[in-house]
């Protein structure tokens, strides 16, 4: 296994040839970020914000979880990585765009699917997709031809929903500052589904 060795070739490759060509942006970025776009999108490694949407260093505010899944808000003094996320990228850096992407073939959210029959996946990943329990039951009771692609759309609709309810963001929204839009990607084909704001639809793009 050489895998660490690979990951130290490659980044001395982009020391020596991709960090030139762009030196001058990251002298800049050293003084501070200006994202317009913050995404919360899934750890899956096979998709990659950056790369799906041909973004260059600082362009991207990113959150990266299992499913994708926004937390509902919660005043409780706890830590909630998420949350934290989303109040600096909001009430800090003022970012007008808040995207939920999430992915076809989704393990996340093919725990949460598995755990009807099966009971809950892992120590860590069942209470966290539980999170998607209630929608899941909806889905589901529509009978629908493909349950994993219908809550992973789902859980984009729900982590949006979400969203609102966290107080600064709805305040945000209602004044004009942002707006939050939803995506899924499916991976084999490389095509991106965005959500339509007046009719709540996906459709590709």
């Amino acid at each position: 296994m050489h895998t660490i060795p690979k990951l130290i070739e490659s980044y001395r490759a982009f020391r020596d040839s991709d960090y030139p060509e762009h030196a001058r942006l990251y002298k800049d970025l050293g003084q501070g970020q200006h994202p317009e776009v913050m995404m919360i999108s899934c750890a899956d490694s096979r998709v990659e914000p950056a790369e799906i949407f041909h973004a260059n260093p600082g362009d991207l505010f990113v959150v990266r979880n299992v499913a994708n899944i926004v937390p509902a808000f919660e005043d409780d003094g706890l830590a909630h990585s998420v949350s934290a996320a989303l109040e600096y990228a909001v009430t800090a850096l003022k970012i007008p765009h808040i995207v939920v992407m999430g992915h076809g073939g989704c393990g996340g959210v093919n725990a949460c699917l598995s755990a009807v029959e099966s009971g809950p996946v892992g120590t860590c990943i069942a209470p966290w997709v539980s999170m998607l329990d209630e929608t899941r039951d909806k889905v589901l009771a529509t009978n629908p031809s493909d349950p994993q692609k219908a809550l992973e759309l789902a859980g984009i609709i729900m982590s949006m929903e979400n969203l609102m309810t966290f107080p600064f963001i709805r305040e945000a929204v209602e004044a004009g500052n942002l707006i939050l839009h939803g995506a899924w990607f499916e991976i084999e084909s490389g095509e991106l589904h965005w959500r339509d704001k007046k009719t709540g639809a996906f459709g590709r793009i």
